[in-house]
């Protein structure tokens, strides 16, 4: 007889997943409305040690092959699904529930029941994702190819950049996304932000992460939906991405919180305003952290095309660089630079000691002599 999972702790519920990471705790239960949780978001919720995942909505439904689910299985977090909206109204945050199986519990009432979604579950699921995908890169392609057209005053224009007080012209620039492994790729390349000492970039919530890690953060850029007040009052600029049309919402945040801010309409994601004003302001390198860049990241981010995307890579060129690429170099260089170092070391009583014969320094005075005269 199979033993019922039973699971007791603190619930904490909020609508976006992202905003909830932030006041998780270890063994907390997290309660969640993500359709197809992604790579991203699952990795926070790991980080932050829940036991449970209560999700209102199918988190996996085989449209395509999002990595989330199989994240939280991975690191043995329990998943129940489809419960339905209704939880969030009848539970209060911070109050102690149960999950008996596949049923939920707050103060001996029943709530709600879900699925337990198993590793074999999502094995069958996800074969029928991976069968699908052909279907979405079609489709995605013509979307993309379409958007395009719409959006290609981002390869044919220029933005409209207030003056800045950061100056980036002949500098390295280091932008920061909230994308997959954005914080693992960053701790790689710390050394490299110490010495070289690029001008910092968070896109939202990716600032959070450069403060976190002890980095002084010079511009925020984004629709500000995402990223820390602590984080923003600690920013030297803030730059709020508006529509096209100079409809601004993260303005009334900024606002409130009475920073001063500049504001730049743009088309696409404001992880494509970041690369564009790195590259008009004449950046030397762009080196890119948790970047978007292939078709599961924009699904995983509900987005139906990367046309935006494409065209400013397209635009930058060879300016940019993956800090996945930017690690292994980097360490190659401090290896080669370590190596010199103990030559030098090895080398130097060699040296010494050959100086010191005789013998030597009348051969080096020979050789000096006829270089002389040659």
């Amino acid at each position: 007889m199979k033993r019922v999972p039973f699971i007791k702790g603190i619930v904490k519920k909020d609508l976006k997943t992202k905003t909830l990471c932030k006041r998780l705790h270890p063994g907390d239960i997290a309660l969640i409305d993500h359709p197809d949780l992604d790579e991203v978001a699952a990795q926070e919720l790991a980080e932050r040690g829940v036991k449970a995942v209560i999700n209102a909505c199918n988190i996996f439904s085989g449209d395509y092959p999002a990595q989330g689910t199989k994240i939280l299985l991975e690191e043995d977090i329990f998943i129940i699904d489809n419960v339905g909206k209704e939880i969030f109204s009848q539970l209060v945050e911070g109050e102690i529930i149960t999950i008996a199986g596949n049923v939920i519990y707050a103060k001996r009432k029943k709530l709600a029941q879900g699925r337990i979604m198993k590793k074999e579950i999502l094995s069958d699921h996800m074969l029928r994702a991976e069968e699908n995908l052909n279907h979405k890169l079609d489709f995605f392609v013509q979307n993309t190819l379409n958007f395009a057209r719409k959006e290609k005053e981002l390869i044919l224009g220029k933005l409209n950049i207030p003056e800045l007080e950061t100056k980036i012209e002949g500098k390295h620039v280091l932008i920061v996304v909230r994308g997959k492994n954005y914080k693992k790729d960053l701790r790689a390349i710390s050394s490299y932000i110490k010495e070289v000492k690029p001008i910092l970039i968070g896109v939202d919530g990716g600032g959070d992460a450069l403060r976190e890690l002890g980095f002084h953060c010079q511009i925020i850029i984004g629709d500000m939906d995402s990223v820390e007040d602590a984080t923003l009052f600690k920013a030297e600029e803030i730059i709020v991405h508006a529509y096209p049309n100079g409809e601004a919402p993260g303005m009334s945040r900024i606002s409130r919180l009475g920073l001063p801010a500049k504001v730049i309409p743009a088309p696409g994601t404001s992880e494509d305003l970041a690369f564009l004003l790195a590259y008009e302001e004449k950046a030397a390198l762009i080196v890119a952290v948790g970047s978007h860049s292939h078709m599961l990241d924009f699904l995983e981010k509900g987005r139906k095309g990367m046309a935006s995307t494409f065209l400013v890579r397209l635009k930058i060129g060879a300016k940019l660089v993956d800090a996945k690429g930017l690690a292994h170099l980097y360490r190659g260089n401090f290896r080669w630079k370590s190596f010199s170092f103990l030559l030098a070391s090895a080398l130097f009583p060699i040296v010494v000691l050959a100086t010191l014969s005789p013998l030597v320094r009348h051969l080096l005075y020979l050789f000096f002599w006829k270089m002389r005269f040659h």
